[in-house]
């Protein structure tokens, strides 16, 4: 089953060049944004603390705090993956000074949910997209008697439905991740959610559920220290801080390619200076080297873009996910 992909490598340089395009930007001299901000700005993760998204998102906020001179403080708004911290970030007031900051789930939770409480195309004005991942690792507890891609399958379809996979939700990207690999190749594992993603590592890792597929921020300290075990990871390149981790793809599931973004927008209707200045600062610091540095050891690779580029972007991923929502059979709520 070939799905169209995103082209993960160009969209990385592509990354790279708008990164040094913002560092040349001069200040946006324009009368709303020339004092922006003037006091503490709430940056909404609508996932629990600790999670792969708001561990960047923090230190996302203390660089911008260092630049900018003001506050942007993480608020944590959880639930219903990753939808009620959205909504509440869709209905503030679009004055710049509440944004929200999350992943992929953002432009995948229209294919998977029936009804959203808004518009995730409407409701926002996106700033910029900030990182991605290589995609999740296929991580089993050690005790799970498979060291490879091939054996897991192997195993899997030996003992249909008796194998667990932990999600932080409908819709979340361990769910999709993990349903696309099940129903491309050609086995039945068991899905068991959780209301948050701290809960589902501290399963995994305990050894009462099987597999999952985690987000390398999350899982990486437990693959090092040998308490999980990376068979393959999602993405269609290996990632360079895990190098002898195979995609998943190479092991034979031809086609399987998830990655996912982290991105940050503003409720629709923020003026668009303030918009465009707020994608421009992050730009110049992800030009510093300092900055590539610090992300790097958290497993992500950091990106800049326009909001014009960033909304072409967003756009293209609703259909990526609306395609693999339809692939994976995983059911809408």
């Amino acid at each position: 089953m070939q799905l169209p992909s995103l082209n993960y490598c160009v969209i990385r340089r592509l990354g790279v060049a708008f990164a040094a395009v913002a560092a040349a930007f001069p200040a946006v001299a324009d009368a709303q944004s020339a004092g922006y901000p003037a006091k503490a700005v709430r940056m909404i993760v609508p996932f629990s603390a600790g999670s792969p998204i708001e561990t960047p998102a923090r230190a996302i906020g203390q660089r911008l705090t260092e630049t900018l001179g003001q506050q942007f403080m993480v608020e944590n708004r959880t639930g219903a993956s990753g939808t009620i911290g959205t909504e509440y970030a869709a209905k503030a007031p679009p004055d710049g000074y509440t944004l929200l900051i999350t992943n992929c789930s953002h432009t995948a939770n229209p294919s998977f949910f029936k009804k959203l409480p808004y518009d995730t195309e409407a409701d926002f004005a996106p700033i910029t997209q900030t990182n991605v991942t290589y995609g999740n690792l296929l991580v089993v507890h050690p005790s799970v008697p498979a060291r490879s891609v091939k054996e897991f399958i192997a195993l899997a379809k030996a003992r249909p439905g008796q194998l667990h996979y932990a999600s932080a939700g409908v819709g979340s990207p361990p769910h999709v991740a993990a349903a696309l690999f099940a129903v491309m190749a050609g086995i039945n594992l068991t899905h068991v959610p959780y209301r948050g993603t701290a809960a589902t590592i501290n399963d995994v890792v305990g050894g009462h559920i099987e597999v999952m597929l985690m987000s390398p921020i999350a899982a990486m300290g437990f693959v090092q220290s040998g308490r999980l075990r990376a068979l393959g990871i999602s993405g269609p390149e290996r990632s360079p801080w895990l190098p002898d981790v195979p995609t998943i793809m190479e092991t034979g599931l031809t086609g399987y390619n998830v990655i996912c973004y982290h991105g940050m927008w503003f409720p629709a209707g923020t003026p668009a200076e303030i918009v465009e200045r707020l994608s421009a600062e992050w730009g110049r610091v992800v030009a510093k080297p300092e900055v590539q540095e610090r992300f790097s050891k958290l497993g992500v690779e950091l990106l800049t873009m326009t909001p014009g580029a960033t909304r072409a972007y967003f756009l293209s991923e609703f259909r990526k996910w609306g395609e693999i929502s339809r692939a994976s059979g995983a059911k809408n709520e």
